[in-house]
């Protein structure tokens, strides 16, 4: 496993603040995107370690990867915190590789920023056992007046204030295309529908790599 660095230390200052003052609302969404989880767990762009505290105790072992300098220094001092074992990786999603399967691959808001979504995507596949799944909880690309925002956020600011976040993504059906099959899938809000704000909407779901 080679370590790659990211270094963006603006987002990291503004995420560090986002972090710990979350809406409920989305709290509990990952806790809910966690819950059931068994064995050895790869999570995906931990950025804070905001999920450790949430990982059920039939969790074994995970391990994180962030590669964001700044991040990961505090997302190693959360893992100290966790209910369960987890190791911290600076590695990033593209590069990371491990000779053992896992159990189940998490990621959480984390396939916005990433420059090649289906390429990480099958690469997470590959990394999977055979009926292992795939817990994800993302902003997606939404429809009408907040699709327009979106694709002007993307195309303006958004991308550079927030860590290569693209907002306009049409995750759910990346994930289909790079083999998985959705077990279950479903989208909510974590803030009110007239908070003009582009990653209100958010996919909930879980999906298997076919055994």
């Amino acid at each position: 496993m080679t370590d790659r660095i990211v270094d963006n230390p603006f987002f990291a200052r503004i995420w560090k603040t986002l972090s710990t003052s979350e809406p409920p609302a989305l709290r509990r969404l990952r806790a809910e995107n966690l819950a059931g989880l068994s064995g050895r767990v790869l999570e995906i762009g931990a950025g804070t370690g905001t999920n450790f505290a949430f990982y059920p105790s039939t969790v074994t072992q995970v391990t994180a990867v962030e590669p964001e300098r700044h991040l990961v220094e505090v997302a190693r001092s959360a893992a100290t915190q966790a209910p369960v074992p987890v190791t911290v990786s600076s590695d990033t999603a593209e590069t990371f590789s491990s000779a053992d399967p896992f159990d189940a691959v998490v990621c959480s808001l984390v396939l916005c920023s990433i420059e090649e979504p289906d390429t990480v995507l099958r690469q997470l596949f590959s990394l999977l056992r055979p009926g292992g799944e795939l817990r994800y909880l993302e902003h997606v690309a939404g429809n009408g007046w907040r699709a327009r925002m979106q694709r002007v956020a993307d195309a303006t600011v958004w991308p550079r204030l927030f860590g290569n976040c693209h907002t306009h993504r049409h995750t759910e059906q990346a994930i289909v295309d790079s083999g998985f099959q959705v077990a279950e899938n479903r989208r909510e809000l974590a803030m009110p529908a007239w908070v003009p704000l582009p990653v209100t909407e958010f996919a909930i779901g879980r999906a298997l790599r076919p055994a």
